[in-house]
C-alpha cells in the first residue's frame, strides 16, 4: 500500500511534503485501493472454481471432511 502511494505521488508530483491526505490524492487521481481490487480477483477466481464440475481436483477439496475439524500441531 505504501509503495501504491508512493507511485500515485510520484505521478502527479505530490510530496509528503504537500501534506494532502491519502484518500484525497486517490479522489483526485481516481484510483480504486489496491486491496479492492485484489478482492475483486479473489472472487472472480472463487466464481470460477465454483463453475467447474464437482469431480475436477479444485472441487474434490471442497469435500475433504476432517475428524474433528480442527488442524493438528507441527
Amino acid at each position: 500500500m505504501v509503495v501504491e502511494m508512493r507511485m500515485i505521488r510520484w505521478m502527479h508530483s505530490y510530496t509528503r511534503m504537500d501534506r494532502i491526505k491519502n484518500g484525497l490524492i486517490r479522489d483526485l487521481v481516481k484510483v480504486a485501493p489496491i486491496e479492492d481490487k485484489m478482492r475483486e480477483i479473489r472472487l472472480r477466481w472463487f466464481s470460477y472454481v465454483k463453475i467447474r464440475s464437482v469431480d475436477a481436483p479444485l472441487r474434490r477439496c471442497e469435500r475433504i471432511n476432517i475428524p474433528g475439524g480442527k488442524r493438528g500441531r507441527r
